[in-house]
């Protein structure tokens, strides 16, 4: 009689550290630096906002550049800790250190802008070096599709209450630890302390983890697997997506303060409404997210209902957003938690993309598609990040000028705020049409069962 092959469990503390890594302290210290960082640029160190979009520009781009990089470096790392984890010890450490620097200012006068740009990269490449590994080591230690959606849902539900601490408190927390020490740039000991947790959340999910679905390491090339993978024009639809998804989400937080300070004028209610949107965020990626997945099935599914549901609010954002605070905030609420599930749908076609190359093409590349991935959530990075200032600069905008910008300086901030989010979604609603992992589906699904079996057998002789 055969043995029957036990199923795999829901592991609580690889769900847990593999959680709280990225989307933990790590996640609120992003957070931080994607809502806060360009107005310290612009309005206190006082660098100019098309020098501040300029330097954005080439550091995501870099950033961009380096993670298929990592992804290939990463596949083909061997030690006796195995390929992924060795990578959870140091980057913690560098994380600590650069964002720290980042809010550090040196009194370089015109040379300020060097300095930011050397520190940004650093901390753009250390972003890289965790997230790469810790997206790989997923798949490498869990085969089962609703094992893994947990564990991205629990990834979600940090990656939301991160965001909400973050964006909504940062400059509480600032002042705190000002008045605390009597300092005048209260950043600095909060990434410090902040750094500290993420240490003990990636050296947990370094000692938890299993790298149990890999094969041996090839003799083939460096380069041979991105070759193989982007052979695949199939694919160009997820980067696509992966990009929309980024650009999207990085828009919510990058225009949210300057949407408030200048496009309202009313500076004192940022933290208000930093709360409201990471709120709606919370709520989407702790309640909304596995409500949508239990109702529409697949995670493609949910994500079509994400865009066009939250694109309908978006617009009638665009049009009454500023005639009540009140309506502004219920509104704004409800588009952020039925749009920011978006941002952890998009990571489940990570994985469809891993098991689709496994099948076509027989190898394991968990580190380059999580780096392909990686590139165009960059990519996506890049344009939230630098495309706002660079506009604004264009057409007028003046550092600290509240209640005194142009009118083309407010429609801008009004657009990217609220019209450009449901033109990402509509490329995105166009791209997944083209999803190739529908019609292998089962077959794939057989390929997995026959994998872990696979392993199974050779763990338990």
């Amino acid at each position: 009689m055969e043995n029957q092959q036990p199923k795999e469990i829901f592991e609580r503390k690889f769900a847990f550290f593999h959680a709280s890594s990225v989307s933990g302290t790590a996640m609120m210290i992003a957070a931080i630096i994607g809502s806060y960082f360009s107005v310290y640029l612009t309005d206190t160190v006082g660098i100019a906002p098309t020098a501040v979009a300029g330097l954005m520009l080439a550091a995501t781009f870099w950033d961009a550049v380096n993670d298929p990089i990592m992804g290939v470096v990463a596949d083909r790392t061997k030690t006796r800790w195995g390929r992924y984890r060795p990578y959870f010890i140091p980057a913690p450490v560098l994380l600590t250190f650069f964002a720290t620097l980042l809010w550090f200012n040196p009194g370089l006068g015109k040379n300020n802008i060097w300095y930011y740009m050397i520190i940004y990269i650093g901390y753009g490449m250390t972003v890289t070096m965790y997230t790469m590994p810790q997206m790989s080591v997923l798949p490498a230690h869990i085969k089962d599709d609703q094992l893994r959606n947990r564990v991205i849902m629990l990834g979600a539900g940090f990656t939301a209450l991160m965001f909400t601490i973050g964006s909504s408190y940062a400059l509480s927390l600032k002042s705190f630890f000002e008045n605390i020490f009597g300092i005048s740039n209260g950043y600095i000991p909060l990434m410090l302390i902040l750094g500290l947790f993420s240490c003990i959340s990636f050296w947990g999910l370094f000692a938890v983890s299993k790298e149990k679905y890999v094969e041996p390491l090839p003799e083939r090339p460096l380069t041979q697997d991105l070759k193989r993978i982007l052979r695949h024009k199939e694919l160009t639809p997820f980067i696509v997506v992966w990009i929309m998804a980024s650009l999207g989400y990085g828009l919510m937080f990058a225009t949210s303060v300057f949407y408030v300070m200048y496009y309202l004028a009313r500076p004192d209610l940022i933290e208000t409404y930093m709360l409201v949107v990471s709120m709606g965020a919370l709520v989407s990626m702790v309640f909304l997210l596995p409500i949508v997945l239990r109702i529409f099935k697949t995670g493609q599914r949910a994500l079509i209902f994400s865009v066009l549901s939250s694109s309908l609010v978006y617009a009638i954002l665009f049009f009454v957003g500023k005639s009540n605070f009140i309506v502004l905030c219920v509104l704004t609420f409800v588009a952020t938690a039925l749009a920011s599930m978006q941002n952890a749908l998009v990571n489940v076609l990570v994985n469809d993309a891993i098991d689709y190359i496994q099948f076509t093409e027989g190898i394991s590349a968990n580190g380059v598609i999580s780096s392909i991935k990686g590139f165009a959530q960059k990519c996506g990075n890049t344009v939230s990040n630098s495309l706002p200032l660079f506009i604004l600069g264009l057409v007028g905008y003046v550092a600290g000028a509240i209640g005194q910008q142009n009118e083309a300086t407010l429609f801008v901030l009004n657009f990217m705020r609220f019209a450009a989010p449901i033109i990402t979604g509509g490329i995105m609603l166009l791209c997944l049409r083209f999803n190739p992992v529908e019609k292998h589906y089962d077959d794939i699904a057989l390929m997995k069962s026959m994998i872990r079996d696979h392993s199974e057998d050779n763990h338990g002789a």
